[in-house]
């Protein structure tokens, strides 16, 4: 697959790093945990057991090794739910599923201060994936729009929400047009902060409403975004030095697929693609949420930018959408080049600004939300 995809050297699974309070047995604790999730039936293939940090015990919490070799070898999570023969689109039990046999197999592992929250990182998964499902935009680079009866727009800071309005209402109606009953306009970026966005204020609805009654009076103020979002709202494992794993992904994480020819991304908008991994082997589709896309729908339509660049009537770089949707199902059809692209588009992203022809497309990271209960959360919004 290519020489950054040999940088890929470590794959044990660390699982789930359980801080705080724990019942003197781990076998019992494990169990404990599972039967809040609905999914008791894993303790058997969960290596439960007290380890010592630097400062404390804490409950460690994986899957057997045996078990990640039968379910995911190379922690390639993708096909995951079908191995376990599981519908995580009809039952948000069997998400839950996935999302926690995931995690048991992390090769970083998931810290959480309590139990509590590891609870409420199972639930703001499920969220943002079920959000998601459900979000369609309009796609344009230049132009933005919000329903007029929640979001008000300011010249400095952007959409700001309407002090009448509910967040999590707004945020619903701005992405799901089966509720707003139209198509709304803005970049996957931002798309991909409101999801999230969304999927925390629904759990700190449900418990910590301090928070979430801060979290509305911020976006009716100060909206936060783009670089400052990233750090006040989300974890990020992995590394350029220290990648994760390829393939592995739990549903709720934030991904990026980088474009690694520097000519089409100078095209505005074409960069690369922020998506969030619905589970299934799917990442979800902002521009049509009924054709989510798998990692090799993925590499074939952003190769083909680089095959539809053109200049606008005003001399700007654009992509022809549809040329490069003609020269996926082209590809589709022909087995070898298809290999050959998967194979060029498989490897580890180069860095920001980085262009070479070992790089492909594949981030390094992911990134998922920040703890939220009270007393435990690492969510601490900015001064305005």
């Amino acid at each position: 697959m290519g020489s950054r995809l040999l940088r890929q050297v470590h794959v044990d699974c660390m699982g789930c790093h359980v801080h705080g309070p724990t019942l003197p047995d781990p076998r019992q604790a494990c169990l404990d945990i599972l039967e809040r999730l609905g999914l008791a039936d894993l303790q058997p293939m969960v290596v439960a057991q007290h380890l010592h940090g630097s400062h404390e015990k804490f409950l460690s919490l994986k899957l057997h090794p045996d078990q990640v070799q039968q379910w995911a070898p190379g922690l390639d999570t993708l096909g995951l739910a079908a191995t376990l023969q599981i519908d995580t689109v009809g039952s948000r039990q069997d998400l839950a599923r996935e999302i926690v046999v995931a995690m048991l197999m992390g090769p970083v592992a998931f810290e959480f201060p309590s139990v509590d929250e590891l609870v409420s990182a199972v639930h703001i998964r499920i969220n943002i994936v079920q959000a998601a499902r459900k979000t369609m935009l309009a796609f344009h680079t230049m132009q933005a729009e919000r329903p007029q009866d929640c979001w008000q727009y300011d010249e400095d800071r952007g959409f700001v929400l309407r002090p009448e309005a509910s967040l999590t209402t707004a945020l619903i109606k701005a992405t799901q047009p089966e509720v707003s009953g139209e198509l709304y306009s803005f970049s996957c970026y931002r798309a991909s902060e409101y999801l999230i966005l969304l999927g925390i204020a629904q759990e700190l609805e449900r418990c910590n409403p301090a928070l979430y009654a801060q979290l509305q009076s911020m976006w009716t103020t100060n909206p936060i975004k783009s670089g400052l979002f990233h750090d006040v709202f989300l974890h990020e494992q992995g590394s350029m030095d220290a990648p994760l794993p390829p393939h592995y992904f739990v549903p709720g994480d934030r991904t990026w697929f980088r474009n690694p020819d520097e000519a089409s991304a100078d095209a505005s908008g074409f960069e690369g693609s922020w998506v969030m991994y619905l589970g299934g082997g799917l990442f979800n589709n902002f521009w049509q949420r009924d054709k989510p896309y798998t990692m090799v729908a993925k590499y074939l339509e952003i190769y083909h930018w680089r095959n539809a660049v053109y200049r606008d009537d005003t001399g700007e770089e654009r992509i022809d959408e549809d040329r490069v949707a003609r020269l996926v199902q082209e590809t589709l059809k022909d087995p070898a080049e298809m290999v050959r692209i998967v194979a060029v588009m498989g490897r580890y992203r180069e860095p920001r600004g980085v262009y070479t022809d070992a790089g492909g497309c594949i981030d390094t990271t992911r990134e998922f939300a920040r703890w939220v209960r009270p007393g435990t959360t690492d969510l601490v919004l900015p001064l305005p």
